[in-house]
């Protein structure tokens, strides 16, 4: 009898050296590879659970990419994967979603336009520059300051009211998807505990994109894709909103557009409608719509109408870029509705 064969592998087959320390078998990974589906090191195996994290008191997420994913769509999926999960987060999400959007989006933008038109000294302006054209009207710099400070002042607290709109809504949107029960009461709680740190985030990117819009026009273009993803950045990752949107752009130049061209696209359809209607209704009515109370009246109605016909474009934008920030994610690598509802906190 012979002694085994020093070049036999360790499944008892001749012929194969066996390899130096630190090599690997044949078919076998190298040492700092991870097996066929396995997780590189550091990462856990899909399924199970996550170091312990920082965030603490909320339940371990699990880990890669679900093709069946109700809202991380994998690469490869394309923009119909996109779209229908846009479609499935508005089908799940309608019921808590559609309240949060009408008090937070809806209602402020009402309050603005209605204050808007109450202040709005325009038609006693007309009327003295129809007596004397050569004269300013009386009180014309006092009326406008009156004018411009309250529509800021109320543009800014309508966007705060709009970004707990937006965090509660992210809320709603990946917790559904993770499995996990949603409330309108519990989303707004979340929303509010988010919306200062989003609103600042928000003012500062709307004044990149006015200043941008100033520097012949196209900058500010730019800046809009841009920095489209500066809202989930934050609600999700916390850490230097514009330059990771900024980079998600440069790194998947052509995908993000076409997602945010969808989105945007929608959004101003739905408006240019809704501000077609409002003002066709407004002439109706007159030059002077809070003249009398009858006429008051019906201006309130047309601003209410014209508003609710945007809810649709708040919809739109709102699950529409929550869609393309988790795409966005998994081209970054493998992650999990269960993932992103973690770290919302």
């Amino acid at each position: 009898m012979t002694g085994p064969d020093r070049h036999a592998d360790v499944s008892g087959q001749p012929g194969a050296p066996t390899p130096h320390p630190g090599q690997s078998y044949p078919g076998q990974p190298y040492p700092d590879q991870p097996y066929p589906g396995q997780p590189y090191p550091g990462q856990p195996y899909p399924g199970q659970p996550y170091p312990a994290s920082a965030h603490g008191g909320y339940p371990q997420p699990g880990y890669g990419l679900d093709p069946a994913s109700p809202l991380v769509n994998p690469p490869g999926a394309g923009v119909g994967g996109w779209y229908a999960r846009s479609i499935g987060a508005l089908r799940r999400g309608w019921p808590v979603l559609l309240p949060i959007v009408l008090v937070t989006q809806v209602l402020p933008a009402v309050v603005v336009a209605v204050l808007g038109l109450v202040v709005d000294p325009s038609a006693r302006w007309e009327e003295q520059l129809a007596r004397d054209s050569e004269a300013l009207p009386a009180g014309f710099w006092a009326d406008a300051v009156i004018w411009v400070g309250s529509l800021f002042g109320a543009g800014l607290v309508a966007s705060l009211a709009q970004c707990v709109g937006w965090a509660a809504g992210t809320w709603v949107i990946a917790r559904q998807a993770a499995g996990a029960p949603v409330d309108l009461g519990t989303a707004l709680r979340y929303g509010l505990r988010r919306a200062l740190g989003l609103w600042g985030w928000t003012l500062l990117v709307g004044m990149i994109v006015l200043f941008g819009l100033c520097l012949c026009f196209l900058p500010g273009i730019y800046a809009v894709f841009a920095l489209a993803m500066v809202g989930p950045v934050y609600l999700f990752e916390r850490d230097n909103p514009i330059g990771r949107s900024h980079q998600m752009l440069r790194q998947r130049l052509g995908l993000l557009l076409g997602r945010l061209a969808l989105v945007i696209g929608a959004v101003i359809a739905v408006s240019l409608v809704a501000a077609g209607i409002e003002q066709v209704g407004l002439l109706l009515i007159g030059t002077g719509p809070m003249d009398t109370r009858t006429v008051t009246v019906g201006t309130v109605l047309v601003t209410v109408m014209a508003a609710l016909l945007t809810l649709p474009a708040h919809l739109a934008q709102l699950v529409g870029l929550v869609v393309t920030y988790a795409e966005q994610r998994a081209h970054e690598g493998p992650v999990n509705d269960a993932q992103l509802a973690h770290e919302l906190g």
